[in-house]
């Protein structure tokens, strides 16, 4: 026998969580194809009413459960009962059939203690030393979980997912992943299997990931993001800086539609502090951090041939949207 994790988004707003449901089937030939379509209760998961709540799954992306024996994760769009993309499937919009596009995520998120509702290693009363010492840290009194980041990360490389690395980030019990995938649709499936796969393992230790983008709100620590680096063959064959002005430019008339999908509460984050650029300002600069799009510098060594990086999608945000959303932007540009 073997066990099938169906993985789906709920419709939640204005950030969707993360569902999923075991399917037991006698065999399976590896192909996508041959993955059957599924059901669920769409009114308990606020995408349908309760006298027509029947949903379907649609198999998209499938890896090896590295949790599990004899089984697989497979991650699914949201069909309703006519087979058409549900309004919260995210992935449907994606306009990159051919791959083109390029992603590579950088995903942020705290380790939370639902005990004292804090990121691990701040104490019952008060706060830490000040962020800063935090960052790519080690030692006992700098870094926090680490036995979960490197699981997740052994996991995520059992799994096949395309993770590039961990760090440790700037505050207390905040750490990133970065995934990179040649094709948007699937960069977003990797993002996902991976949270689910982060998720899963906090369950283990009993603690929770924070995926808000300032779960200490005021305070003098850093949010969290989920930079999105991007190429098409544009930006990878350009060799001429007006190129790359006329892409980031792109961007300038449309930041309310970026924003509107970069995630909730992102005025918290994007406020000219913390290495963010302010949420109602636009800017872009090479190797600048504190810019909305970096230019790396890398990409101007090559002759300017390369990627961008957007740094305004915060760590909540779904990533077929933010892939999506630059997508439609970057074709946009006549050259």
């Amino acid at each position: 026998m073997i066990k099938f994790e169906y993985i789906w988004l709920d419709g939640y707003q204005p950030t969707q969580s993360l569902r999923s449901k075991t399917k037991i089937e006698k065999s399976f030939s590896g192909k996508l194809e041959d993955l059957p379509m599924w059901s669920f209760d769409g009114s308990s998961t606020r995408q349908a009413p309760g006298g027509s709540s029947d949903c379907l799954l649609k198999p998209v992306f499938f890896v090896k459960d590295p949790q599990r024996k004899d089984a697989y994760l497979v991650m699914c769009e949201v069909l309703d009962a006519s087979g058409k993309p549900h309004p919260s499937n995210g992935r449907a919009t994606i306009e990159d059939d051919d791959n083109d596009f390029w992603f590579g995520f950088e995903q942020e998120y705290f380790l939370w203690n639902p005990a004292s509702n804090k990121p691990l290693g701040f104490p019952d009363g008060g706060y830490p030393n000040p962020q800063g010492q935090y960052y790519c840290s080690v030692g006992t009194n700098n870094a926090f979980g680490r036995e979960i980041v490197e699981e997740h990360l052994d996991v995520c490389i059992e799994a096949g997912l395309n993770v590039e690395g961990i760090n440790a980030e700037v505050a207390a019990g905040q750490w990133e992943f970065q995934i990179f995938a040649k094709g948007a649709k699937e960069a977003g499936d990797q993002i996902w299997i991976a949270r689910y796969l982060l998720e899963r393992i906090g369950e283990k230790y009993g603690v929770s990931i924070n995926w808000h983008c300032k779960p200490l709100g005021t305070l003098d620590w850093n949010g969290s993001g989920m930079h999105a680096n991007f190429s098409n063959t544009l930006l990878r064959t350009a060799g001429n800086k007006v190129i790359y002005d006329k892409v980031c430019e792109a961007f300038r008339p449309v930041v309310k539609e970026h924003i509107d999908v970069y995630g909730a509460d992102n005025h918290l984050r994007l406020t000219g502090l913390h290495e963010t650029a302010s949420i109602h300002d636009f800017s872009y600069g090479v190797s600048d951090r504190g810019a909305s799009i970096r230019i790396p510098v890398a990409t101007v060594e090559r002759g300017w041939k390369g990627y961008l990086e957007d740094r305004r999608p915060n760590s909540a945000a779904d990533p077929y949207k933010v892939a999506a959303r630059i997508i439609k932007t970057v074709k946009s540009v006549a050259v």
